[in-house]
C-alpha cells in the first residue's frame, strides 16, 4: 500500500528563500557583522512601515504615486493602444509613424522631463505627461506587432462566414492580438510606476519617490528601505493581478504552454 505524498505549494521555495535571506540579514545586523546605519535590520524596517502607516503618511504618499501612475498610464497606454491598432492595420500609417517611434522610443523618458518642466512648469501636468509618454511606446509597439502577426487566413475565414468590419475587429483582431496587448499593458504599467518614482525624487512634494528623497536628506535609512518595500509590493501585486487578468482573457495561451 503506497502512501500519497502531499505536494507543497509552488510558491514555497521563493517564500523559504526570502525568509532565509531576512533571517540572515537580521542576525548579521544584531551580531555586528552588518552596519545598521546602511542596512537597518528587517525588524526596524517593518517597524518604520508600521509607524508611517499609523501616521497616515505612507498612505498619502502611496495614493499620490498611484494616482499619477493611473492617470499617466490611462492617457499614454490608451493612446498607444489606438496608435498601435492603426499601425498594425495600415501599412501607410506604419511607414509614416515607424521612424518617429524608432527615434523617440530609445530616449530616456526622464531626459524629456526637464523639457516638460520648461513648457508646462513645475507641477502635476509635467509629471503626468512624462509618465504618459513612457507608457505610450510599449503598448503601441506590442499592439502593432500583435495585429501584424495575425494570419491572413483568419480574415479570409471570417469574411467567408459573413463577418463585417465590426465583427472582424471584435472576433478576430482583438482575440488574436490580445496576448501581445497584455504584454504591452504589463510593460507600460511597470514603466509608468518606475518613471513616477524617478520624477518624484526630483520635483514632487508627495509620492513614494518624495518620501525616499526626504528620508535620504535626513539620513533615515529605514524609511528609504520602507518606501522601497512598498514599491516592490505595489509592483509585484500589480503584476500578479495583470497576470491573472491575462490568464482570464487569453486562456488559450496557458493551454498552449502546458
Amino acid at each position: 500500500m503506497t502512501v500519497a505524498r502531499r505536494r507543497l505549494p509552488g510558491w514555497w521555495p521563493a517564500a523559504a528563500g526570502v525568509a532565509t535571506f531576512l533571517i540572515v540579514w537580521e542576525v548579521g545586523v544584531r551580531l555586528g557583522i552588518v552596519a545598521p546605519i546602511f542596512f537597518p535590520p528587517p525588524s526596524r524596517i517593518l517597524a518604520s512601515i508600521a509607524a508611517l502607516a499609523r501616521g497616515g503618511e505612507l498612505w498619502a504618499h502611496t495614493m499620490a504615486t498611484l494616482s499619477r501612475v493611473a492617470i499617466g498610464f490611462a492617457l499614454g497606454g490608451g493612446s498607444g493602444f489606438v496608435v498601435g491598432l492603426v499601425m498594425g492595420f495600415s501599412t501607410r500609417a506604419r511607414e509614416a509613424l515607424d521612424p518617429l517611434v524608432a527615434a523617440i522610443h530609445p530616449i530616456p523618458k526622464l531626459a524629456i522631463f526637464p523639457l516638460f518642466l520648461v513648457i508646462f512648469g513645475i507641477g502635476e501636468t509635467a509629471t503626468i505627461l512624462v509618465i504618459a509618454v513612457a507608457s505610450f511606446f510599449p503598448l503601441a509597439i506590442n499592439t502593432a506587432t500583435g495585429v501584424r502577426r495575425i494570419s491572413p487566413a483568419y480574415y479570409d475565414v471570417a469574411r467567408a462566414c459573413g463577418a463585417g468590419p465590426r465583427k472582424l475587429f471584435w472576433r478576430v483582431v482583438i482575440p488574436a492580438a490580445l496576448p501581445m496587448i497584455m504584454s504591452g499593458v504589463r510593460l507600460s504599467f511597470n514603466l509608468a510606476l518606475l518613471i513616477s518614482i524617478g520624477v518624484e525624487l526630483v520635483t514632487a512634494v508627495t509620492g513614494l519617490g518624495s518620501l525616499i528623497w526626504r528620508a535620504w536628506q535626513t539620513f533615515r535609512t529605514e524609511e528609504i528601505y520602507a518606501a522601497l518595500v512598498v514599491i516592490s509590493v505595489l509592483g509585484a501585486g500589480t503584476n500578479a493581478l495583470l497576470n491573472r487578468l491575462s490568464r482570464t482573457l487569453v486562456p488559450w495561451v496557458e493551454e498552449q504552454g502546458t
